[in-house]
């Protein structure tokens, strides 16, 4: 049990503690060649003659995320290839800043200002109980925890409530 003062109140303090993947702002975006998939077609519409003469028109798929772009504007297959290319990084790397963004907005919510107003965990060590102020979840096993380190009793309903959800929500898009 934690010291008390002369009047018997418990000391507090307040912490943030955070482990976080590091994300590299890397503007020279890679596209491995072994997850695209590059179909030719001829191109349709206005055009002439040539529009149904040659496969200028390019189709590239990202295969692990389903991401398809298609291209004709030009005449040259090689051309139309770059600009498919290059669409499809736009669309890669808008996809990855969406997901970062994901990822701080819930790391934001999960700490909070770190203010002792901000209320994330109380221990309270005379009743063994543990209560988790974001999800509202009470454990009364906090000397269980605090001595075998069992410690996924707080974080499994943790990671259910923010991950899990979090994947049903973009499942169900």
């Amino acid at each position: 049990m934690p010291n008390t003062e002369s009047q018997g109140r418990i000391h507090t303090s307040t912490c943030i503690i955070a482990v976080i993947p590091i994300y590299s702002e890397n503007n020279n975006f890679i596209l491995n060649n072994k997850d695209l998939r590059i179909d030719t077609f001829r191109s349709s519409g206005a055009g002439g003659q040539h529009v149904n003469t040659t496969n200028s028109a390019i189709r590239v798929v990202h295969i692990p995320s389903g991401i398809t772009v298609e291209c004709q504007d030009e005449r040259s297959q090689h051309t139309n290839k770059t600009k498919a290319i290059n669409i499809l990084k736009s669309k890669l790397m808008s996809l990855e800043k969406e997901k970062k963004n994901d990822f701080f907005n819930i790391r934001k919510k999960l700490l909070g200002s770190g203010i002792r107003s901000d209320r994330i965990r109380t221990y309270n060590f005379p009743n063994n109980r543990i209560i988790d102020h974001r999800i509202k979840i009470r454990i009364n096993k906090l000397n269980e925890i605090l001595n075998s380190g069992n410690i996924e009793l707080l974080l499994n309903p943790l990671i259910y409530k923010y991950i899990f959800n979090k994947i049903n929500i973009l499942l169900n898009k």
